[in-house]
């Protein structure tokens, strides 16, 4: 065996390895990147190498746009801005069957797309929505479900970390037209696990909500547009080139302040823990994205990506088929890895092969995004099915059973993302973000 054949097995042979044993992601990462760097360097040039890459992956301005984001969704979700959202998705879901769940489902997407976080998202609706659902004679099992199946279209919908992250790693993919590109691809996941909460609830007789007043609608919208408007400013201003992604997010974390300062909902207690879960979060983050850029330029190196693009294509040139391969890769790395460590490591690997079969470096953003946001709703390292579960007080196997037949609009969603490029491209194009 060659060395590249060599290196890619040490390389991830050993990140496993310390992952089983409990090895923190981003030590893994470092551990196995140098390791396999001794296999193509000397011991000095390695320690070198890989030092310099910890150091030289986050030294981006980019960046700092993924920690102001954070802050601002911590700011956003510590000033109770999720029960305007709440009473805004009642609005527009309440006059379906099983109207609490999909005000769940639109809750989870208007203040996932805010904070920027699918656990925020999931651990704020549920605390709210799943008493009250429980109350109406909702089963438990199934909204935990609804909750935790939901909760991901934060991910996709921007303002999100992914796709800061993602252009990094590839060279500098217009980070606004990653985000314009969430859109339709977000929404369509939410429309697809609507129509499936609407066939469960109706089968299960699950009550319709009391219609609401044109009154109380003009105040419940009157209260709920300050709070949308973050993601209008922001996409905005970063889509008609009025500030950059780093910029537009400075701009999301003084905005978040002024509502909350508005609203009256923070004091200055507050603010020691928003900061510490920021520093905290975006610690993790950085470390990340330093071990993996240095497990990048080993892979680079030693030529992996470029083989493992020769190999893939050497077994078939049918694009359908390699793009199932991928789809079912990132799927499975999604049920024991989170969203961050499975982008910063896949996403070298898997771009090369994307780009040598013609695949819009946009379009496979968001198939990345996708598939990876369903892994954080499975099993056994599914972080949203945790906190789902611990906030509805439902154990994980009775959620299981319910939440398998909503993986069929999230798996569907995905599918159609992948095959049809211009769900993800339209928007990007509309707005002449990209050719």
């Amino acid at each position: 065996m060659d060395v590249a054949v060599w290196t890619g097995i040490i390389l991830f042979g050993l990140f496993f390895l310390f992952l089983f044993i409990g090895v923190p992601i981003a030590v893994s990462i470092a551990a196995a990147t140098f390791a396999a760097a001794l296999l193509i360097l000397s011991v000095d040039a390695s320690l070198l190498a890989v030092s310099q890459q910890l150091i030289t992956g986050v030294d981006s301005t980019v960046l700092l746009a993924l920690v102001f984001f954070m802050l601002a969704g911590s700011i956003m979700n510590n000033g109770g801005i999720a029960l305007r959202l709440i009473n805004l998705a009642k609005l527009i879901g309440g006059r379906m069957a099983g109207s609490l769940a999909h005000t769940n489902i639109i809750g989870n997407t208007l203040f996932g797309a805010i904070s920027g976080s699918a656990i925020a998202a999931a651990a704020s609706m549920g605390r709210i929505m799943h008493p009250q659902q429980e109350k109406e004679g909702y089963s438990s099992s199934y909204s935990a479900a609804v909750n935790i199946a939901s909760a991901p279209t934060g991910l996709i919908i921007p303002p999100s970390g992914m796709p800061i992250i993602y252009s990094l790693l590839t060279g500098g993919t217009s980070i606004g037209a990653l985000f314009i590109a969430g859109y339709l691809p977000g929404l369509l996941m939410v429309g697809l696990l609507i129509i499936v909460a609407y066939i469960l609830a109706k089968r299960a007789k699950y009550p319709v909500a009391d219609k609401t007043g044109g009154g109380e609608a003009v105040k419940i919208i009157w209260q709920a547009v300050p709070s949308l408007f973050l993601i209008v400013i922001v996409i905005g201003g970063i889509a008609g080139g009025i500030f950059t992604a780093t910029e537009g997010a400075a701009v999301a974390v003084f905005y978040a302040l002024l509502l909350c300062l508005v609203y009256r909902s923070l004091s200055l207690s507050d603010f020691p823990k928003i900061l510490k879960e920021t520093v905290s979060y975006s610690g993790i983050i950085l470390l990340l994205i330093g071990a993996s850029t240095a497990m990048s330029w080993v892979l680079a190196y030693a030529e992996i990506p470029q083989s493992l693009t020769n190999a893939m294509l050497s077994v078939t040139n049918n694009t359908i088929i390699l793009l199932l391969i991928m789809l079912l890769i990132l799927l499975v790395v999604g049920t024991f890895m989170d969203v961050a460590p499975a982008l910063l490591i896949f996403t070298p690997i898997m771009f090369p092969v994307a780009t040598e079969m013609g695949i819009h470096p946009v379009h496979f953003g968001m198939i990345m995004a996708m598939a990876l946001a369903i892994g954080v709703t499975t099993p056994p390292i599914g972080t949203v099915l945790f906190i789902g579960s611990s906030v509805s007080k439902v154990p994980i196997e009775k959620i299981i059973p319910k939440l398998m037949m909503f993986y069929v609009p999230l798996v569907a969603a995905l599918v159609l993302v992948a095959f049809i490029p211009e769900i993800s491209l339209f928007l990007p194009r509309l707005f002449g973000l990209v050719e």
